[in-house]
């Protein structure tokens, strides 16, 4: 991240916080116009630990509070850096000011305006519970290409035996819920807090969030979600309790993108599982390429279902 103290910057896909209009039936779609934005950083006071779980060393960052208007981090192996802190205005700093692991800004709310914008720019929340919503944009970013999934043969067997019912949209609160409790993350915590499934589930109300569900004699058994912008799909997370159904869930997930011309799947961090199906990581500079090439107008879509049919 840069460390000047002050920014006045045009960002990509940046929406006006007062033409964007509150939700409502029918959608509104967004005014689109370049905005600026100014962090003025007084004076410094101390805040406690923040964890970051994105942080794979697990690490924890001291925040400083730098007057109202921004933090600085500091970690015992990095210099003090400014991360902008959010003000109530639907605003965020350029993704390219993020710090190496890819934190960008604290603060702000989840409301549906805030988090579209956020998508938009290739940012997105995750935090530890009782800690302030962190912002982050990591570089490189791990993406699938839909055209590049790579469907092994073992997988191919298991989608043909028919093992599992795939459905979509069909029960998206219990997707995020089983993600939320996936092995492991019930004990260890959760970044999926009680805030952040309420304001997916708002997402999915309004048409911007999807879940992909696999089912085995009537139970879930696996599944995925994320935030769907025009022609990308935002993954956000995954779960499965039983062998090979998430990634069932990820094929039909990658059927149905490329019936539907999704160019793109953001999977936001690198994982070897990840690899092995053909994603691969993109810079910083191409990954905003990707933004401005699929997402225009943010408008809401339909309730998804399988199978998808081309049009």
């Amino acid at each position: 991240m840069n460390d000047k103290l002050k920014y006045n910057r045009q960002g990509p896909k940046r929406f006006s916080a007062d033409n964007f209009a509150r939700f409502s039936s029918p959608w509104q779609p967004p005014s689109k116009r370049d905005s600026q934005v100014s962090f003025p950083l007084p004076s410094i006071l101390v805040n406690p630990l923040v964890t970051t779980p994105k942080q794979p060393s697990g690490l924890p960052f001291l925040v400083l509070a730098v007057g109202s208007q921004g933090f600085l981090s500091f970690n015992m192996y990095k210099t003090i850096m400014p991360v902008f802190r959010l003000s109530e205005a639907f605003l965020f700093p350029s993704p390219e000011f993020a710090e190496d692991d890819g934190l960008l800004a604290v603060g702000g709310d989840l409301s549906p305006e805030r988090l579209i914008m956020a998508y938009s720019m290739g940012i997105f929340p995750w935090y530890s519970e009782g800690d302030p919503i962190l912002w982050w944009s990591p570089a490189p970013r791990l993406v699938l290409f839909p055209g590049e999934f790579h469907l092994s043969k073992r997988l191919q067997r298991t989608l043909r035996a028919g093992t599992f019912t795939v459905t979509a949209d069909t029960a998206f609160a219990e997707v995020v819920a089983g993600c939320a409790t996936a092995s492991g993350r019930d004990q260890n915590g959760t970044w999926i807090t009680v805030e952040m499934q309420e304001a997916y589930l708002e997402l999915h109300r309004y048409g911007f969030a999807h879940s992909i569900e696999c089912w085995k004699e009537g139970q879930l058994v696996g599944g995925l979600y994320g935030v769907c912008l025009d022609r990308i799909f935002f993954g956000e997370s995954m779960f499965t309790h039983t062998s090979n159904a998430s990634k069932v869930a990820l094929a039909h997930l990658v059927q149905l993108a490329r019936n539907k011309g999704i160019g793109l799947i953001d999977c936001q961090m690198t994982t070897a599982h990840l690899l092995s199906f053909g994603a691969r990581e993109l810079s910083r500079e191409a990954f905003q390429e990707q933004l401005e090439l699929h997402v225009d107008d943010c408008l809401p879509q339909k309730k998804w279902c399988l199978p998808e049919t081309k049009e």
